[in-house]
């Protein structure tokens, strides 16, 4: 079973991806690590040279093409599901849950802003107000997945749980 971790950046994906993927003895997918090993670029490296619509169409062409192991926990960008068809092929080739918070509980987690192109500039308010147009915009696709949980403090035994229901 393929399983992709969508959500905002900053509720947890990549950790969690790592925790779960542990406990199920599956190996663990980073999309964002994996454009970057790609392109040989950071994440901010690539949206400054090729503009946000560049980024999420390689972003896509990876989603699309990588070579993913038969059982799997995928991290994927927070913008990921948000473009093309990207939460729907995800439906259509495994699991998806979506990690969801609230936009107080995010900003308090988005830390080492500079890494982050879309809110390198902004101080806590901005970012506050940035994340809640976000959020808003992104939620109809983050919603289409098969699974929504809250992830301000989520114990990865409760993911673990909600996997194994589907594993029946």
């Amino acid at each position: 079973m393929k399983i992709f971790l969508v959500g905002y950046m900053g509720c947890g994906k990549s950790t969690k991806a790592k925790q779960l993927a542990h406990r199920l003895e599956y190996p663990v997918v980073d999309l964002d690590a994996e454009i970057v090993k790609k392109s040989g670029k950071t994440i901010a490296e690539f949206f400054e040279t090729f503009g946000e619509q560049g980024f999420r169409d390689y972003e896509s062409e990876i989603l699309k093409t990588y070579n993913y192991p038969e059982n799997c926990v995928v991290a994927t960008g927070g913008g990921l599901p948000c473009f093309f068809d990207n939460m729907d092929w995800m439906n259509d080739h495994g699991e998806t849950i979506y990690l969801e918070m609230e936009p107080a509980q995010l900003v308090s987690r988005l830390h080492n802003r500079h890494k982050r192109p879309l809110i390198k500039d902004l101080d806590d308010e901005q970012l506050l107000e940035f994340v809640k147009v976000k959020l808003e915009e992104r939620n109809p696709f983050y919603r289409k997945a098969g699974i929504i949980v809250n992830a301000f403090d989520l114990d990865v035994e409760k993911l673990e749980k909600e996997v194994k229901k589907l594993q029946g």
